[in-house]
């Protein structure tokens, strides 16, 4: 009975949906919008529709900087990820936060996240022209770097296709609306997918 047992527990185990964290901001916790039609979501929908289940873990919270990243990793590491979409920086530089301290924020929860076994995605992100020339520039110099110096995945901008285009953000012209958000999840799906 007990042998019947433990060889039922280990085929569950084996058969149980990977759980992919998304470590992020407003745009991943869905701001302005029913977070159930955030992207982390609707790429689940996405991967499903190919016969790809998984668990998503959503540790988004709005207007939050990557100076909160490992803090928010330490929690979510007990739920177990197997992948992580790190998906902050962008109030970092809107702030006009030190890029240094940005990429050391980063680069710790990168390293923590890996030393726990976890595949890590790194979303690049990009600020506003009206930064100066330097700043904008480093700024998004710094994710290729990160995935050079840390070896892992970059999806090189979380936004393609949707900043700055006005029927995909709500009035603020910062945040995704939904239709925006099927964008994001089409963007992102592929690199998931990839990662599973």
């Amino acid at each position: 009975m007990n042998k019947i047992l433990l060889v039922l527990l280990i085929s569950l185990s084996t058969f149980a949906a990977p759980k992919v964290l998304f470590l992020g901001d407003s745009l991943t916790a869905g701001y302005g919008i029913d977070p159930e039609k955030a992207y982390p979501n609707l790429v689940k929908d996405i991967l499903k529709k190919d016969g790809i289940k998984i668990e998503v873990m959503n540790a988004s919270i709005s207007g939050s900087t990557s100076a909160s990243a490992i803090s928010r990793l330490k929690w979510s590491l007990r739920g177990k990820p197997d992948v992580m979409l790190l998906a902050l920086g962008a109030n970092d530089g809107l702030r006009g936060i030190k890029l240094h301290s940005t990429k050391e924020n980063l680069k710790n929860a990168i390293k923590l996240a890996k030393s726990k076994g976890v595949k890590v995605i790194l979303a690049g992100m990009q600020i506003p022209p009206n930064y100066s020339p330097e700043y904008t520039k480093e700024f998004q110099k710094m994710f290729p770097d990160l995935k050079k110096e840390e070896g892992v995945t970059l999806l090189p901008f979380l936004l393609k296709d949707v900043a700055g285009q006005r029927q995909y953000n709500i009035d603020d012209g910062i945040h995704p609306n939904e239709e925006g958000h099927k964008i994001i999840a089409k963007t992102v799906a592929p690199f998931i997918r990839k990662a599973l």
